[in-house]
């Protein structure tokens, strides 16, 4: 699509396909740059994403403003049409790429599109995604190879982004941009990236479009000691974006509370920031087959050996090294039970990896998984005897709800989100900086059968919820497309 081609969307979104038809193209610079100046920021958005193929930053929409306001509109249009031209012959900008403008609402699926990983933040915007397609109307987009736009997925892609099936899938030579005009933009999932973040704060405050986002944790500031260098950074860039988003629906009451504490502190900038209220992530088992429990069985168990399972990944605020440590504590008295880790590797767990393959060669009956099936995870959690969830902090902790609604007891910290959702019954809670402390609880869940079947009919007993209630009540509280 060719600079001319660009401008013609652009002209038929701010003057209507009508205003367009049979006017010169002196004629239509001329209404163009007149729609411009009379237009609020959003005008100077839209021309800037539009005639570019690329989001613009905050820098150039202030100052495409400011040149309306002091310079002959139809004038400072002919200079963007040829600024654009020069990108193009450059090489600058890519002349492949075609631009949509769309309405509606479009979902943010970036990462989601491109990985195998189906827990955490991955698990809530496949799932969250997977419903909203199922009921609604929605354009799920990825972001261009230089994170400048945000663009339509191939059908692999989506696929991918729903039921995580096709995680190589290959992104299009060709890339056709998204420019939301009038529309409803969801960010399910975490976005880090500094082009991308920086152009997704200049949509949230000039574009006039819906912006809502969910809110998982603040842990990169609250504990910041427990994230990998950089990470603290790159999310408070993207606290930069979402000061300027409508709506924030965080997945606890303890994330909603840290996101409460963020946006007060936006008020010494001359920020009101986003709405912020907690939409709580639901409490669903998985299904499994007989033949896949069979399964599970041949690949989980350790002979008669109870059950001990730890889900999440190994960077150190899942604190596993205490996991390892209270379980040795345990093996040493004689205890008898194997322990199996399901969770990839991450920053900072080179710590675990060591103590795990020392334990190995002991003896232990312990071991790590780092890629699983959806039905050996949710085996895993019906055929244990316990889960431990000891984190130091969490927006949510989506295996201490996953671990109760499999009926399984569940060993966690007492604090936060995790007692937040322990307290619906069949959790134990415990400090997780006392290992000692955690080998005693464990102690008492594993082998006392009195505790760990009063546990079990807590779990039982606790609310359930879908992750269709959940997407449900978070498309009413973004207001879907009505808003």
């Amino acid at each position: 699509m060719n600079v001319s081609q660009r401008f013609d969307v652009l002209a038929g979104a701010l003057l209507g396909a009508d205003e367009v038809d049979g006017r010169t193209r002196t004629g239509l610079v001329h209404a163009v740059g007149a729609e411009l100046r009379q237009g609020d920021a959003s005008h100077a958005w839209l021309a800037l994403a539009v005639l570019n193929a690329e989001w613009p930053v905050r820098d150039e929409v202030v100052q495409l403003r400011r040149r309306l306001r002091l310079e002959d509109p139809s004038e400072v249009v002919r200079e963007l049409l040829a600024q654009a031209r020069r990108r193009l012959v450059a090489g600058l900008a890519r002349p492949s790429r075609s631009v949509r403008i769309i309405q509606g609402v479009v979902v943010d699926v970036h990462h989601t599109a491109h990985t195998r990983l189906a827990t955490g933040i991955q698990r809530v915007a496949r799932k969250t995604a997977e419903q909203w397609s199922r009921t609604h109307d929605v354009a799920m987009a990825g972001w261009t190879k230089d994170d400048m736009a945000l663009r339509v997925l191939t059908s692999e892609e989506r696929e991918n982004a729903i039921s995580g099936s096709k995680p190589d899938a290959p992104k299009p030579r060709r890339e056709e941009v998204l420019v939301p005009w009038r529309a409803h933009y969801v960010l399910p999932e975490l976005a880090i990236e500094d082009p991308r973040t920086a152009r997704i704060a200049a949509m949230a405050e000039f574009s006039g479009n819906q912006t809502s986002l969910i809110g998982f944790d603040c842990v990169p500031i609250t504990t910041a000691e427990t994230v990998g260098a950089g990470m603290g950074a790159a999310f408070s860039r993207n606290l930069v974006a979402a000061a300027h988003f409508d709506r924030i629906a965080a997945i606890s009451v303890a994330a909603a509370t840290e996101y409460r504490g963020w946006r007060s502190m936006l008020g010494a900038a001359g920020l009101a920031g986003p709405e912020i209220e907690d939409v709580f992530l639901p409490i669903e088992a998985g299904d499994v087959t007989d033949a896949e429990m069979v399964a599970a069985r041949e690949e989980l168990l350790t002979g008669d050996l109870p059950l001990l399972l730890c889900v999440g990944s190994h960077e150190p605020r899942k604190n596993h090294l205490a996991v390892l440590n209270a379980a040795e504590i345990l093996w040493r008295k004689g205890r008898e039970f194997s322990l199996v880790f399901v969770g990839g590797n991450a920053w900072g767990s080179e710590g675990f990896q060591h103590r795990l393959g020392v334990l190995k060669r002991r003896g232990r009956p312990v071991r790590g998984i780092t890629a699983i099936t959806d039905a050996l995870l949710w085996s895993a959690y019906r055929l244990a005897q316990a889960t431990v969830f000891p984190s130091w902090n969490e927006g949510f902790g989506l295996p201490v709800a996953e671990s109760i609604a499999s009926g399984t007891p569940v060993v966690t910290s007492n604090f936060g989100s995790m007692h937040e959702i322990g307290s619906l019954g069949g959790a134990r809670f415990v400090s997780p900086r006392d290992e000692e402390e955690l080998a005693a609880v464990l102690d008492e869940v594993l082998f006392d059968e009195a505790e760990n079947r009063r546990l079990r009919e807590a779990a039982a007993a606790a609310p359930r919820t879908s992750w269709g209630d959940y997407a449900n009540a978070l498309w009413d509280y973004f207001g879907g497309a009505d808003r």
